[in-house]
């Protein structure tokens, strides 16, 4: 896991679902496939309605992987069905960090099982303070994220026991780690 994430943000608000994330015509691509799995990326949140999505596509057309790599939302983040191709989409697609206050269960769990993205969490809604385009720097040490375009930095909370996890990439590794299987 780095240390330290930066790059753009791109910004969403609350209830974001996994039909907006992957919709479920992706679905049918093969995860072990090198040339397919890249697909996951390029269609990563092609089910945002338009006045959602706005004039900021987040894959540019042609492309496999976003120009973004982190996701500032709101409440609720990966609503919907428990797709597990959803955190791995986005993952694709080149986001390593969603910032959000907070998460369906199954899609948080299912971010950290795989190893495919870090689920940070905020005690209150920031998404506000952040614009898509915006220069983000996350330190996962400090657990803080800078808006660096703004000047303005805000506390995370603690990923606690699910760190180990994530470090580890994934719970299979981790069980690995600790000679659980």
């Amino acid at each position: 896991m780095e240390k330290v994430i930066k790059g753009k943000v791109y910004v969403l608000g609350d209830n974001i679902d996994t039909d907006q994330i992957i919709p479920a015509m992706h679905l049918v691509y093969k995860i072990d496939d090198p040339e397919e799995v890249k697909l996951y990326g390029k269609y990563a949140m092609s089910g945002l309605p338009a006045d959602i999505a706005g004039d900021k596509p987040f894959i540019k057309d042609g492309e496999y992987t976003s120009e973004y790599v982190v996701m500032v939302a709101g409440k609720n983040f990966g609503c919907g069905s428990s797709r597990e191709h959803a955190p791995l989409a986005l993952e694709k697609a080149g986001i390593k960090a969603v910032v959000a206050e907070d998460y369906a269960r199954i899609f948080y769990r299912n971010s950290v099982d795989g190893g495919f993205l870090i689920p940070f969490e905020t005690a209150n809604s920031i998404k506000e303070s952040f614009a898509t385009n915006d220069e983000v720097e996350i330190d996962v040490e400090k657990g803080t994220i800078a808006n660096i375009t703004k000047g303005q930095t805000f506390e995370l909370r603690s990923l606690g026991d699910v760190k180990d996890i994530i470090e580890a990439g994934g719970l299979f590794n981790y069980a690995k780690d600790n000679k659980n299987i």
